[in-house]
């Protein structure tokens, strides 16, 4: 295994993160309330990391304040937009250095590969700076778990880049749902449209000239080294396992994002998953997970009985509702969820987009609930982020958190990547029985065997088709570790 030029390594990160829970120095207040480098505006110092293609957005969104510094490991990429944007903020290829050599940051938003997220956000928020940090929150759960726990120890201001959580969606869904107007909710479908990159490929063999504009080592971060294809990056790095989570990690976050609040769900019970071929290097084009939650405490005036929650992507669907006339879509263009309850249903769009009862006639008549939740002024103009911005003002002791803070965006994540191992464990062909507070499957043993494809290759000879398949056998106890609580490549240890 090729080792890193640059520093941190895939094995120590859970030891060292274990140390950041178990004894961290609490840093001086004026750091810890969030202006210890105040600028003489009052605006926020603020770097970026990954700044090429989503995290330009997130900047443009927070561009009243003070954009002080940009790091991204494919300077071309970048340089389409965020660097001409802000030319006089330093540049940076490696987030160590940045935070190393520059001392006025505030506060950083994170908008890197999914694989890259986890340490960079640890990073900063040990030295109190607080953080946005694009969805899927991680690679992993066990990095969800530590990210929750980082940064209610140091008491730093986050938000989960899941931009509909600040939606007025959102929040009608919990209250209509809390009112009890489709009494109680024992199943959700939720779905999405994606992926609309590739997946389901095997890994290239062709090895590329790495461009001069991009550090491919830094790119691969704490991932296994392998070489460079263009296939990786920019943008297709999702449907890569080493660097992605497919399409659950692109959307759950967004879709299952009211399920999770309106239902007060937390650890799953159980998670099963399946889904069209899928090898050892990529995510399959389809899948289908299903969550089993145990009852919570009821509200007032609903009931938080055992709830099972399916998810559906690739062009898979759950079944349509009666309710639905001929011709009605479902959701949007992007996805949708569906409460069903004990007394009517509820749907709506990807990021709770235009929720509304079904029948959709039921609406004509319908007698709103009181407000009970927060409002985020202009949410779907770049609220989502000045919601955080004001919260990294704020101090501690008197801070409204953002929306999506870790303490509710860590278990939400931990829910998405909890379906992505129920798709690559699906081999075992059983319910998966999952300990939540100890991160562990339950009814995996040590004999468990995964067989997964490496191989599929057709061709046609004489008329006569002809398949090569091609099978790895791996423990199944000691892989699931490993995709609950990565290692990560030697030289990625130190942080």
């Amino acid at each position: 295994m090729k080792p890193s030029k640059t520093g941190i390594s895939r094995r120590k990160f859970i030891g060292s993160t274990t140390g950041a829970l178990a004894g961290l120095t609490l840093l001086p207040s004026h750091v810890i309330g969030g202006l210890g480098h105040k600028a003489p505006s009052d605006k926020l110092n603020i770097a970026g990391i990954g700044v090429g293609g989503m995290g330009y957005r997130n900047l443009k969104n927070m561009e009243l304040e003070n954009i002080v510094a940009l790091c991204d490991v494919d300077w071309k990429y970048a340089n389409r937009n965020s660097f001409r944007e802000w030319p006089i903020a330093p540049q940076y290829k490696d987030y160590r250095v940045m935070f190393d050599k520059q001392k006025d940051i505030d506060a950083v938003m994170i908008a890197t590969p999914d694989h890259s997220h986890a340490l960079p956000a640890l990073m900063a928020m040990r030295q109190g700076i607080h953080v946005y940090l694009q969805k899927p929150l991680t690679h992993s759960v066990y990095e969800s778990r530590v990210l929750t726990e980082t940064a209610r120890r140091y008491q730093v201001a986050t938000q989960m880049g899941n931009q509909g959580n600040s939606n007025e969606g959102i929040r009608q869904i919990c209250e209509w749902i809390w009112a009890g107007k489709i009494g109680d909710i024992t199943r959700v479908d939720a779905w999405t449209n994606r992926p609309i990159w590739p997946q389901g490929l095997e890994r290239p063999d062709k090895e590329m000239r790495i461009p001069k504009t991009l550090d491919w080592d830094l790119f691969l971060g704490p991932a296994a080294y392998r070489p460079y294809n263009e296939i990786y990056t920019p943008w297709n790095w999702r449907g890569w396992w080493d660097f992605g989570t497919g399409a659950l990690g692109d959307m759950a976050c967004h879709i299952l994002d009211p399920v999770f609040k309106a239902l007060k769900l937390e650890y799953p019970s159980s998670v099963q998953g399946s889904s069209t071929p899928t090898n050892t290097e990529s995510c399959p084009n389809a899948e289908m997970v299903v969550y089993e939650f145990p009852a919570r405490d009821n509200l007032p005036k609903v009931a938080m009985p055992p709830v099972t929650v399916t998810w559906y992507d690739g062009g898979l669907m759950p079944p349509r509702p009666d309710e639905l006339l001929p011709g009605e879509p479902m959701g949007n263009e992007s996805g949708g969820c569906i409460f069903h309850g004990t007394k009517g249903k509820i749907m709506c769009g990807a990021s709770s987009a235009n929720p509304t009862l079904l029948p959709t006639r039921e609406m004509a008549h319908f007698e709103q609930p009181g407000r009970s939740i927060r409002r985020i002024p202009n949410a779907q103009e770049g609220g989502h982020e000045q919601d955080w911005i004001r919260a990294c003002k704020e101090t501690p002791q008197n801070r409204v958190e953002a929306s999506s803070n870790f303490d509710y965006a860590g278990p939400l994540n931990e829910m998405v990547v909890m379906g992505v191992l129920a798709v690559r464990l699906q081999s075992l062909q059983r319910k998966l029985l999952w300990d939540g507070p100890n991160m562990r499957f339950t009814n995996i043993s040590n004999d468990d065997q995964l067989r997964i494809l490496a191989k599929d290759e057709f061709e046609v000879v004489n008329g006569d088709p002809r398949f090569n398949k091609d099978f790895v056998t791996l423990p199944a106890k000691k892989m699931a570790e490993e995709w609950i609580r990565h290692n990560y490549r030697q030289g990625w240890e130190q942080i």
